[in-house]
């Protein structure tokens, strides 16, 4: 890393890195602000911006690969952490070797792949705005050729292994054949390259089975699961005979959706919550009004950590956000046991993914092909279960442990009010905007930029406007690692939807099983061991639509489906041995991974009985839906 930074100073890279740079914040500004003017406008004037949806959705797309591009140089591209428990240095460069070599190859691949769709696939007359359609497609092979570079720049080999990278980028050229001849020929491809080309799609054919085992280990020796996604939709999809260029189109398809533009505007407003003082604010909040009653910091703790999880839909950044400040005041200030703050803070990172305007849930809407708005409604009474069955255990251990309460002071708490006033009405202003139906989802992410930016850099000044670009390079990252890993697991999903394979696994099921609450206990088992091996993004789009059609046999409503899955995959972020949050916290509060464990063990015990409440009472999740519903 430090050579690829002092690389960077140096003209050209530096020049190139600046303009990347710049074209991702400029674009995601755009796409924060096209929103606002479109609402504005359409309220105002009674007509939208012309062209304003096409420009958002390419500015998505824009976004996404640049995006990507920046995760890979700065490696912060989501992956199973079972690496980390590799303590010999020797094994762990083993493995880095490995997964960033077959990283280069995959996305080379996948980088030809994007120069035939865009020939091919998009028409140079269509228009978006003043700008040719096949101009935004270019972002396709241009975005992956730069991921497979930096992957290959990055291995850490010396001598005579610098060769590596190079065969690898060029092996990744070699097996892109079918691609590379359409580009060079079109469809009137030469006779005689046709033997070439098929042998290609018999070798597919062969490695079919053990590549995707092959792929599966990568996995989980720390390869990015965007790549093991893309990898194995390539696989799969020339072994079936088909044109991998699809891995492209389903990438543009994914990237251009406008449901998802929602993504990246609240994961912003969640990193300027936590680039600013925001936390501080609505922890002396929350603890000037509660501090009175036995548990009170556990109420606030729990409300705060939703509050952050429900805007950025990763538990990793609340715990990292908030951990060590909420750490500070719940062990020093108030004297609750290191063991049990650790295992609280570690357990509410994603409690807050059942609330508006959790990304989560937009994801499962569209998975489902659900009203958004009833998944949203779907999700808030699970959602106080959980977070009441968190604060009760807290309020009985705080008895217990007879922490002392502070006496209440009107004055104190009614300052601290003011103080986090702007904050505190952010949810309500979006949740009454979206419920209203004044707003679109998208042109309330954009709402909530802009809020948020006012009120962060123009009203409370924490953040100077210096400083707005650490908080990009901060947040697009995360941005990249999601949106890339929702590109080609969509082009994975395309395979698994292409083959009928939903269809096929409904078949066997209700033969295995015909019990309906069966069923929903293996789900809940299966669901567990999803959410300690693939991130929550992935998994919604690739383990949903398989389990969707299992939820019609069954007779299950797509709401309830929906809140199940999500709820199982935040309760598998805490399962061993595996589980995300665990290894986030061990690295936020400096603890054994087996100490953390232990104190997560209580906490995990009552999120599993959510998970069942949630699961046989399916009231829960379908009530307020219901009232919707009703004439």
């Amino acid at each position: 890393m430090d050579t690829e930074l002092k690389a960077e100073k140096c003209f050209p890279w530096g020049v190139l890195h600046r303009l990347e740079q710049g074209l991702g914040y400029v674009s995601l500004i755009c796409l924060a602000l096209l929103p606002v003017a479109d609402a504005a406008a359409r309220i105002i004037f009674k007509t939208g911006i012309p062209a304003s949806n096409g420009l958002m959705v390419h500015c998505l797309l824009v976004v996404g690969l640049v995006s990507g591009m920046l995760a890979t140089k700065t490696e912060e591209h989501l992956s199973i952490a079972l690496v980390a428990n590799f303590g010999n240095p020797q094994i762990k460069q083993g493995f880095a070797i490995a997964h960033k070599l077959l990283s280069a190859f995959i996305l080379t691949l996948v980088a030809w792949c994007g120069g035939s769709f865009v020939l091919i696939g998009l028409s140079p007359w269509r228009m978006i705005g003043f700008i040719p359609n096949q101009i935004f497609g270019l972002i396709i092979p241009i975005g992956y050729g730069v991921m497979a570079f930096r992957f290959a720049r990055n291995v850490p080999v010396r001598g005579k292994g610098k060769i590596l990278p190079v065969l690898a980028l060029f092996l990744g050229t070699l097996c892109s054949a079918p691609m590379l001849a359409k580009i060079l020929w079109g469809f009137d491809v030469p006779d005689g390259l046709y033997p070439f080309i098929d042998f290609w799609y018999t070798l597919a054919f062969y490695l079919r089975i053990p590549g995707v085992f092959l792929l599966v280990l990568a996995a989980l020796a720390g390869t990015p699961l965007f790549v093991i996604m893309g990898g194995v939709a390539l696989l799969l999809i020339q072994a079936a005979g088909g044109e991998i260029d699809v891995v492209a189109n389903q990438v543009y398809t994914t990237l251009t959706k406008d449901s998802f533009i929602a993504i990246p505007l609240f994961t912003l407003v969640g990193f300027f919550l936590s680039e600013s003082k925001a936390g501080e604010r609505l922890v002396h909040t929350f603890r000037s009004l509660f501090s009175w009653l036995p548990g009170g910091m556990i109420i606030a703790t729990v409300l705060i950590c939703a509050f952050f999880a429900s805007f950025t839909g990763a538990s990793g950044v609340t715990i990292l956000a908030l951990g060590g400040i909420l750490y500070t005041v719940l062990t020093s200030h108030v004297q609750y046991p290191q063991p049990f703050s650790i295992g609280l803070l570690t357990s509410v990172g994603s409690i807050g993914l059942l609330f508006p305007p959790s990304i989560p849930i937009i994801l499962v809407g569209t998975a489902t092909m659900t009203n958004v708005f009833h998944v949203f409604m779907g999700g808030i009474i699970p959602g106080l279960i959980l977070v009441i069955g968190v604060i009760i255990f807290g309020i009985i251990a705080s008895v217990k442990t007879r922490i002392p309460v502070e006496p209440f002071n009107p004055s104190r708490a009614l300052s601290a009010l003011r103080g986090s006033a702007f904050e505190i009405l952010l949810p309500v202003l979006l949740i009454s905007g979206y419920f209203s139906g004044l707003l679109s989802l998208i042109e309330i992410g954009g709402v909530a930029v802009l809020y948020i930016f006012i009120v962060e850099v123009l009203i409370h000044r924490d953040i100077p406007l210096r400083d707005l670009g650490r908080v990009f390079s901060k947040a697009i990252p995360i941005i990249g690692g999601v949106l890339s890993i929702l590109a080609l697991a969509q082009a994975l999903s395309y395979y698994i939807v292409d083959t009928q394979t939903p269809e096929v696994l409904v078949r066997w099921m209700q033969r295995a099983i015909t019990s309906k609450y069966l069923f929903l206990l293996v789900l809940n088992l299966s669901l567990l061991v999803v959410g300690c091996l693939m991130d929550i993004f992935s998994a919604i789009l690739i383990v949903l639509p398989l389990i969707v059609p299992l939820g019609t046999a069954y007779g299950i409503d797509p709401v309830h489906l929906g809140i199940i899955f999500i709820t199982n995959l935040e309760v598998g972020f805490l399962t061993p041995p595996v589980g995300m949050n665990l290894f986030l916290a061990a690295y936020r509060f400096n603890k054994p991974f087996a100490a953390i464990c232990r104190h997560v063990f209580p906490f995990l015990i009552i999120q599993l009985a959510v998970v069942l409440l949630v699961t046989y009472i399916p009231g829960f999740s379908t009530f307020l839906p219901g009232l919707l519903s009703t004439p």
